[in-house]
């Protein structure tokens, strides 16, 4: 009874355990590049943009991890917008093998990098970030949040509850890094068209916005073939005549009498104040969120810092909704507990079928809590999170502590057959497999030793699968293996029990013998 109230304590032990364990979905790889984003002041001109990349150049050249760097000024790859207050890197680093050791990775080339950048450029606001996991879901790595405005209401409306948001957010100590680059209040030029004097002079007013398309951003107009290549052909105002609003007066367009008209005859231009683009997310306006979680947490403990931030800080008016890899994480919570599930039920039918009994398979999967229980230890200790690389790993934990059972119970089952005492049974079972399951499970261990020490590509999926089953598997062969005869001597005791109280009935005799 003392061998069965220590493996339900480890069962209980193997639930508290798993609450303490930080959750994940896709651990953040070193993939050897890393994005970094550039924003000035708003309208900011292009001449002080390339100024700034040039600060910056200075510093990714003075990086030692960094190999080279490409720079595109006046557009970001976070909007997809050009504008000439931005810039965006792809920065690509140095082979895993001339940068060894945590302080090179690219999360500490990146924090390192961010703090250089704060300190050292005050003309905009640079930041460094990792690509996704996942290549295609998501322009950066870490977390990605759309706050939405659900009232229809007007855009200072959402920027003042996303300035609110942001402020809470970046007190909470699970938030590492947050941005948006939306922003509400960039000077524009707005041209106010009078339709009423277009329509009176005969003028379409297409032919008006297509005039001011045309010289102040650009129209295509055709492509052609020459040198092998293919070239498209784009109409444009000079850039000494699209420098000021006055140069509108430049600008003609043909009446319905063929007489060319002044654009400025019929529009007047002022200055406003106005978001540079708006996105739309689920029909609703919304601006983009994007961060990483602090060192020491994991993707889920942020992502639920988020989530209550979000409800405290926002109105009844606001939402929030995850994307990309994070809405991914979102509706895969909780499948992991299914499948680990399920797992076990496969298992203890198949082993329900190679013993034709249901009570043998309960006594190998007894042992199975003892290694989910070094596997959460194992994790917890090297600051590891419960992802999908760890779930791999405790499936297999089913099969390999159940393998340490079988050989067991397989000589306990034989033992007690040939007429030998349960007890007595138990333990010759116990001490004829002692060595060889002590043989194969430390093979074993420390054949998955390189997964525990990887470093490089994919390192730290490699040790996130290698310390859940090293982790586990020092469980089951220095614990469980002392606890199996006991289960066995129990489950047996229950099923003999069962019989002696369900005895067999006879046939009664027909009539007439």
């Amino acid at each position: 009874m003392l061998g069965l109230a220590i493996l339900v304590g480890f069962t209980a032990l193997a639930g508290l355990a798993g609450k303490k364990v930080a959750g994940g979905f896709i651990p953040s790889e070193d993939q050897g590049y890393f994005f970094l984003n550039v924003q000035l002041p708003d309208a900011a001109s292009l001449e002080r943009t390339d100024a700034v990349c040039r600060k910056i150049d200075a510093i990714l050249a003075a990086t030692p991890e960094v190999q080279s760097y490409n720079t595109i000024t006046g557009f970001s790859l976070l909007s997809f917008s050009s504008a000439t207050y931005g810039a965006f890197y792809f920065v690509s680093l140095k082979k895993w093998s001339e940068r060894p050791g945590a302080e090179r990775t690219d999360e500490a080339v990146i924090n390192r990098l961010n703090q250089q950048l704060f300190g050292r450029i005050n003309e905009a606001f640079a930041f460094g970030f990792p690509p996704p996991a996942i290549p295609g879901l998501g322009n950066a790595g870490g977390f990605s949040m759309w706050i939405q405005d659900r009232s229809g209401a007007d855009v200072p409306f959402l920027q003042k509850n996303l300035e609110a948001f942001m402020a809470a957010a970046k007190k909470r100590p699970e938030v590492g890094s947050i941005n948006t680059i939306w922003r509400a209040s960039v000077p524009q030029v707005y041209a106010d068209v009078d339709r009423d004097k277009v329509l009176k002079q005969g003028i379409s007013l297409s032919s008006v916005y297509q005039t001011m398309q045309a010289f102040m951003g650009g129209a295509y107009i055709n492509q052609f073939n020459r040198f092998g290549r293919q070239w498209r052909v784009f109409l444009q105002a000079e850039a000494d005549q699209r420098e000021t609003t006055n140069d509108i007066s430049g600008y003609y367009v043909r009446n319905g009498k063929g007489d060319m008209v002044p654009l400025s005859a019929f529009v007047d231009t002022k200055r406003v104040y106005g978001p540079e683009f708006t996105n739309r997310f689920n029909l609703f306006r919304a601006a983009q969120v994007i961060g990483n979680p602090a060192p020491g947490y994991s993707s889920d403990q942020v992502m639920r810092a988020l989530e209550q931030v979000a409800n405290e800080a926002l109105p009844r008016e606001m939402g929030f909704e995850w994307a990309d890899l994070s809405y991914q994480q979102q509706k895969a919570a909780g499948t992991g507990t299914v499948t680990f599930l399920l797992s076990l039920v496969c298992v203890f039918l198949i082993l329900a079928a190679l013993y034709e009994s249901w009570s043998l398979p309960l006594s190998v999967l007894l042992s199975v809590p003892i290694a989910v229980v070094g596997a959460f230890l194992g994790l917890f200790g090297r600051g590891l999170a419960l992802d999908v690389y760890a779930q791999i790993g405790l499936v297999m934990l089913i099969g390999l502590a159940a393998k340490n059972a079988i050989l067991i119970v397989e000589f306990a089952k034989d033992a007690f057959e040939q007429g030998q005492p349960l007890v007595d049974a138990a333990l010759e079972g116990a001490r004829l497999r002692l060595r060889p399951i002590l043989m194969t499970s430390f093979a074993f261990i420390l054949g998955c030793v390189p997964l525990w020490s990887a470093s490089g590509a994919a390192s730290v999926a490699r040790q996130i699968m290698g310390t859940t089953v090293i982790g586990g598997m020092l469980a089951a062969s220095a614990i469980g293996i002392f606890f199996i005869p006991a289960a066995f001597y129990f489950v047996e005791k229950l099923a003999d029990a069962r019989h002696q109280s369900s005895p067999e009935v006879l046939p009664s005799p027909a009539q007439g013998d």
